[in-house]
This record gives structure tokens, C-alpha cells and sequence, in this order.
């Protein structure tokens, strides 16, 4: 994604990475790279979910601390990092594209046909690749429709000083879990509006035809807002900027940990104390994701931040592997959905004989009870969907890195 691949040119404003001076240099490459490591390691994990999705036996909630195990617990829970790092770093690619001399005009044209195609490509393309068929009764809104559409409204708030597009995602962020009582049907015939924006449900949108929004846009607007804002910490020197990082970073999961204690605000679910120390920590940390709550993003966007400077320092082989990913996002995320189902399907024909239900628009929590694996055979799926996804996506990142035509920004 253009919008979230932008890391290759120099943070200090309108000029060049080559013309910088050598000790520039040095310092911008690490900090770049560090967000496309950031990115890739939070798609390799989003893998690890839908890996899940199509393979584990479990036909309930894995967050469900009635019925699961703390393996699958911890399995589900982590993949909970991956949307807000993918949404936060799309608003902060924006932020750094302005760093190669692109104007805001410039910018705010580009995120709208950006997040449009983002939207198409999501009710289009992605779609056939969660369900395989064409039976447009179902259709799902994702991360990448909430990645479509916030970039949409970032394309307005660019033109705002930088001090208001942070109080409006601060106030998003901070604020919509006070409307969390909110019923949709107050609003009578423009009931689906507040569903698309705050509450997960489906819509109907005409006779048996439902929309079911899965990613309500807020606060993820507020989230891409935060990220453009954040792309002015990576313009510091590395001393002030690693400062900056950890600071924000561990001042995130220090005012979760405390609000969290609170019970007070910030989440939809309050935790509770349960019959042992293991199931009283995971409650406490089983934060509410649809519409993600400021909880929720404290608890994921703290880590995320903190970490980049650990990941400005890491080398060798693993880490060229990961930038691979993160540098190819959008066909790496497309792929991936395809390559996890196709694998789904030849594992239903081996087991069943028949994988009927996985061309339909059954989701996983109605499909046979005879269908699906362990936690082993998820991870191996998983390590084996990742090695495979390595060359196509390698390929494709040299074929960006060689051909500048504008078309290749939107794929």
C-alpha cells in the first residue's frame, strides 16, 4: 500500500534520502526500516488468526474463558496487535510520504482514490477470498474497509494544523466509549449509519441482502489520525526519538494498566476476579476489539510503539525476512486470505470428503463439528502458509522496488 509503504525516503521535509549527508543517512535507514518490521510482524501474526479461523476445531469465542484453554486464549489474543499497528502505520506512512516533497493537495487526492479502491477491493476481492462464492446476500466489512474509509477522511484532515488532527483522534480514541449505551435504533431510519460507525451488527440493507459490519469505523479513524500525527516523532534525532518512543510507548501500557485496574472507564466488558490467578489475568486483559475499545488500543498500540527502537537495531536474517512482508501489505494480506483458505479446502476434501461449507457464506462458528485441528496443526499450517507467502512477496517487493509506474502504489 502506497499509504503505508512510503519508508524508503528521507523524514526531513522535501528533501531526498540521497542528498542527504552520510550521518543522515544512516540514522533515517534504521528508523524507516523499523516501521516496515513493525508492519511485518504484526501481518505474519494476523496470519497466525486466520490460520485459526479456518482450521481450529474450536465452534466457540477463543476469548471465552468458560469454554476455552489459556493456549488458545494467548493464540487469539495476541493476533489482537496486528489491526491497530496496521492502522496506526497506514496514518503514519501518510505522515512520511509529505517527507518526499508530495504536497498535501497531493496527498489528500491519493488517500481518497486509495481508500476507495481499498473499500472496492475489500466488499470485491477480499470478500471472495473469505467465502469463495458470489452469493452477495453476505457481505463483510473488515480492516480493510475501515483502512478504505479512514484514509478517506484523513484525505480532509490532512489540510488541519497537526496540534487539531491530534485532538480530534486523541478525542476519538478517548471519548466513543462513552456512546457505548448507544442504540442504534434512536436514530431511527439512519440506524445503519451509527452500526457502521460504532456498534459491530449486521445491516440490512435490501430484502435478504445483509451488510455485516464487523469493523465499525470508530474509533480506527482516530487510530490512522494518531498514526499521521505519530510520523513527526520519526523526524527527531535517534536519541530523542528512541526517547520519545519508549516514553509514549510505556506511558501507554502504564495508563492501561491503571485504568484498566480501575474498572472504571475505557472498556465496554469490565474484568472481574476469577477462581484462578492465570484466568483472573487474562480477563484482565480480554479487551473489548469490535469497536475497539480505548483499552483495546492502549493495550496494543503501547507495545507497538515501544518496541521500534528494539527493531531500529535488529539485523540479520530474520529481519530481512520480515521487511519483506511489511513492504508488500496489501498483497501479502490478499494472498494470504486466499492461500489459507484454498489450504482449508484441501484439508476439509482429505478429512470430510466434502468442503461444501467452506464455499458458502456459513462463518466458522456454524461449520461441522466434524471439521477441524488441534493448536499443533494450526501453528504448523501457520509456519507453512508464512514460508510460502516469503517468495511471491519477495518477488513482488523487487518488482516495486524496480518499476515507479503510479499503478503500483495502489497494489
Amino acid at each position: 500500500m502506497r499509504g503505508m509503504n512510503l519508508f524508503f525516503s528521507s523524514p526531513i521535509q522535501g528533501v531526498p534520502m540521497s542528498q542527504l549527508p552520510a550521518d543522515a543517512r544512516r540514522d533515517a535507514s534504521p528508523r524507516l526500516e523499523s516501521i516496515d518490521l513493525l508492519r511485518g510482524l504484526a501481518m505474519v501474526i494476523m496470519a497466525l488468526d486466520h490460520v485459526r479461523d479456518f482450521f481450529h476445531d474450536a465452534r466457540f469465542d477463543p476469548l471465552d474463558l468458560t469454554q476455552t484453554t489459556p493456549l488458545l486464549f494467548i493464540t487469539r489474543w495476541v493476533t489482537h496487535h496486528c489491526a491497530p499497528a496496521f492502522v496506526f502505520l497506514a496514518g503514519t506512512g501518510a505522515f512520511l510520504s509529505l517527507a518526499r516533497g508530495k504536497s498535501k493537495g497531493e496527498l489528500s487526492k491519493f488517500l481518497v482514490t486509495r481508500g476507495l479502491w481499498l473499500v472496492f477491493l475489500e466488499l470485491t476481492v477480499v470478500r471472495f477470498g473469505w467465502l469463495f462464492n458470489i452469493d452477495y446476500s453476505l457481505s463483510i466489512g473488515q480492516v480493510i474497509w475501515a483502512i478504505g474509509w479512514s484514509m478517506v477522511v484523513l484525505a480532509f484532515l490532512v489540510h488541519l494544523p497537526r496540534v487539531a488532527i491530534g485532538a480530534i483522534a486523541v478525542g476519538m480514541i478517548g471519548l466513543h466509549n462513552l456512546f457505548d449505551g448507544v442504540d442504534p435504533a434512536l436514530f431511527g431510519s439512519f440506524g445503519w449509519l451509527w452500526r457502521v460507525l460504532h456498534v459491530q451488527s449486521p445491516v440490512v440493507y435490501a430484502p435478504g441482502r445483509l451488510f455485516f459490519v464487523i469493523y465499525p469505523l470508530i474509533p480506527w479513524i482516530g487510530v490512522m489520525a494518531a498514526g499521521y500525527v505519530f510520523g513527526g516523532v520519526l523526524a527527531k534525532s535517534q536519541e530523542d526519538r528512541r526517547r520519545t518512543l519508549y516514553r509514549l510507548g510505556f506511558g501507554l501500557i502504564g495508563g492501561f494498566l491503571i485504568l484498566r485496574a480501575s474498572n472504571f472507564y475505557g472498556d465496554l466488558y469490565p474484568w472481574s476476579a476469577h477462581e484462578t490467578t492465570l484466568n483472573t489475568v487474562l480477563a484482565f486483559i480480554d479487551t473489548h476489539k469490535y469497536p475497539p475499545s480505548l483499552l483495546y488500543l492502549m493495550m496494543t498500540l503501547g507495545p507497538a510503539i515501544a518496541v521500534l527502537p528494539l527493531l531500529e537495531r535488529w539485523r540479520g536474517r530474520g529481519a530481512e525476512v520480515i521487511i519483506v512482508f511489511g513492504r508488500v501489505p496489501l498483497f501479502y494480506y490478499v494472498l494470504h486470505i486466499y492461500l489459507i483458505h484454498i489450504l482449508a479446502v484441501a484439508a476439509a476434501f482429505l478429512t470430510l470428503g466434502d468442503a461444501g461449507f467452506l464455499f458458502s457464506n456459513e462463518l466458522p462458528g456454524s461449520w461441522p463439528n466434524t471439521y477441524g485441528f488441534g493448536l499443533g496443526v494450526v501453528y504448523a499450517v501457520w509456519i507453512g502458509a508464512i514460508a510460502l507467502l516469503y517468495f511471491p512477496c519477495k518477488w513482488f517487493a523487487g518488482v516495486k522496488k524496480r518499476n515507479r509506474s503510479p499503478w503500483l502504489s495502489y497494489l
